[in-house]
């Protein structure tokens, strides 16, 4: 292996460089970070229930990374739950009112299966010598998993705050609701495809964060259509959970872990089409506030996934290796 990388050309060193810049870099954690003066103006609006209350918020990350404004509709000042216990937020999130209260505008990007579909466009020798066997392509599985490479979404629902204005260095935001996405373009195999696609969900999410742990959370249930016609229309379901603990109280297999499983099914056949999985593992350094991380799964997806001439080459269902590096802080 060392070897054949010697003797390659220079310029195909560039896309490592690009995937391990991403992944050291990308992941550091960039919030609208309030001053003295926002924060009391911001704790008055809370108090005394302003008929407007927004707030922008930034998140960087080596594979999804967005910037998200909150908008409240009503006067009815946010909810505050400060730490209280895991079951208790998603109890709050869960049974609050029907009416939204909150409007949420986001544009993201996922950089790194962004990076992979350039990778395989302009690199493709590089590309083709990431392949260590027919069913691993280590470009491939540090990249699956994501089907689109940005997207625009507006959320309806209610919000919940977990900022302490006595503890500036406890922040964080969860939301309850409907959320609808679209994007113009699909990923495939590493290979962008003009495809006009809508999403609609139910979704409660959450993002949590303290000096002792970091906390986030996604449930959702919901309806992704494609407009091109060979790309097979879908419902979903997906959970994600992950907890890094700095200083964790008890010994539980939770701690510095998280998982994500979402499963497709086709909307008019109700079959399998696709299974993601993965679990993650931790090791928080706590002097340096940070922690490196490992996720290893796989993803599935069935020969319906794709019909007509995007379906050519896959008669059989297909199974993909996840391999994803990050550092979270």
């Amino acid at each position: 292996m060392a070897q054949s990388v010697a003797v390659m050309p220079r310029r195909y060193s560039y896309p490592a460089l690009l995937l391990l810049l991403l992944v050291l870099f990308l992941p550091f954690p960039v919030s609208a970070e309030h001053s003295d003066e926002q924060q009391t103006d911001r704790a008055a609006t809370n108090e005394k229930g302003r008929e407007r209350w927004f707030d922008l918020e930034i998140e960087t990350d080596a594979y999804y990374s967005n910037v998200a404004l909150f908008l409240a509709l009503t006067s009815k000042p946010i909810p505050q739950l400060g730490e209280k216990k895991e079951a208790e937020i998603y109890q709050a999130l869960l049974s609050g009112s029907l009416i939204p209260r909150f409007m949420v505008l986001e544009a993201s990007v996922n950089p790194l299966p962004y990076a992979g579909a350039y990778i395989r466009k302009n690199h493709t020798r590089f590309y083709d010598n990431a392949e260590v066997s027919g069913s691993f392509n280590w470009v491939k599985a540090v990249t699956a998993g994501f089907q689109e490479p940005y997207a625009v979404s507006l959320f309806f629902g209610n919000v919940v705050d977990f900022d302490i204005p006595e503890k500036p260095d406890v922040k964080g935001k969860g939301y309850s609701g409907l959320l609808m996405s679209v994007g113009d373009r699909h990923i495939k195999d590493n290979v962008l495809i003009r495809d006009n696609w809508r999403e609609f969900e139910w979704k409660v999410k959450g993002d949590r964060k303290s000096p002792e742990r970091k906390l986030s959370w996604s449930f959702r249930l919901g309806l992704k259509l494609h407009e091109h016609p060979e790309i097979t229309d879908i419902l979903f379901l997906s959970m994600r959970r992950s907890r890094l603990d700095y200083k964790p109280s008890r010994s539980s297999f939770l701690d510095n872990s998280g998982f994500e499983y979402t499963f497709d099914m086709d909307r008019r056949t109700f079959s399998a089409i696709r299974h993601y999985f993965f679990i993650e593992k931790k090791w928080p350094l706590e002097s340096r506030k940070m922690a490196p991380a490992l996720a290893v799964g796989f993803v599935w997806e069935s020969a319906k996934k794709y019909t007509g001439s995007l379906g050519t080459n896959r008669q059989n269902d297909e199974f993909q290796f996840i391999l994803r590096p990050n550092i979270e802080f």
